[in-house]
């Protein structure tokens, strides 16, 4: 089976909507937001988003156990017209699948988490208000001092999805999100830090309790990615009533200068 671009919404929906939780970040990619940056591959029922909104363009190849094989022979077929270098985020097994075409670079396990248990928010006191485009400047001098090198972007603080908290005039603490999607009712946490100066103090759990209310109102899965071995990120969302629901492979992909041999 041959594979083929994809330019229906509605199909890739019904697709990634099988498992919500697995495909979040890519149904909230569907939205017109994101829709413009995004390239879709399909071959049967597997689906593959290559996002180009980033300066590095980032594939997203996620697919359950029983269903790796699959969305492999799909990825081998779409090799070919892919960039020569973009970042990747690939369930297990599919990195074997990329590395014959691509030299495999900064690769790192990480945890797909899901809001599973939200009465466990209830614990932490939330904390926070929230955040807008007037204070675009604020976050990022946050985002430079505490979490250099994140993924933002800032259109994002037009959703009112994310929360910050202010000492003394200061922004010391935010939680937001990458992906918001009430119409396709999934969200994804991301960018969320504190002030070195500001840590252990309780301040991003309150942050993050504080959006998971907010979110819960508009979506139905609440989800984050987080680095498997950031052992204090993974207890502080476990204690915030996340579960790991799948583990993936983010790395850097850059193709092979004999890849069109190995194509053939």
């Amino acid at each position: 089976m041959g594979v083929r671009a994809e330019h229906d919404r509605a199909v890739l929906a019904a697709l990634l909507g099988r498992d919500p939780v697995l495909h979040a970040y890519q149904l909230g990619d569907l939205d017109d937001f994101f829709w413009p940056f995004t390239s879709w591959f399909r071959a049967g029922d597997e689906v593959v988003l290559l996002y180009h909104g980033v300066e590095l363009p980032t594939l997203l190849a996620f697919a359950a156990p029983a269903r790796v094989a699959a969305l492999s022979g799909l990825l081998a077929r779409a090799a070919p017209v892919l960039p020569a270098r973009m970042w990747a985020h690939l369930s297990p097994g599919l990195e074997e699948t990329v590395a014959r075409w691509y030299v495999v670079s900064e690769s790192a396990p990480h945890d797909r988490m899901a809001l599973t248990d939200p009465g466990r928010l209830a614990a932490v006191a939330p904390r926070g208000e929230p955040l807008g485009a007037a204070d675009l400047a604020q976050v990022r001098e946050l985002y430079a001092v505490a979490y250099p090198g994140n993924w933002f972007d800032p259109r994002m603080l037009e959703t009112g999805q994310y929360v910050g908290v202010w000492e003394r005039g200061r922004l010391v603490a935010v939680a937001g999100v990458h992906v918001f999607s009430p119409r396709w009712r999934v969200a994804a946490v991301g960018n969320v830090t504190t002030h070195p100066q500001a840590r252990g103090r309780g301040l991003a759990a309150g942050a993050v309790a504080a959006l998971c209310g907010r979110l819960r109102a508009s979506v139905d899965h609440v989800t984050l990615n987080v680095r498997a071995d950031n052992a204090a990120a993974v207890r502080l969302y476990a204690r915030l009533g996340f579960t790991r629901v799948a583990g993936f492979t983010e790395c850097a992909l850059t193709r092979r200068v004999s890849s069109a041999a190995a194509a053939g």
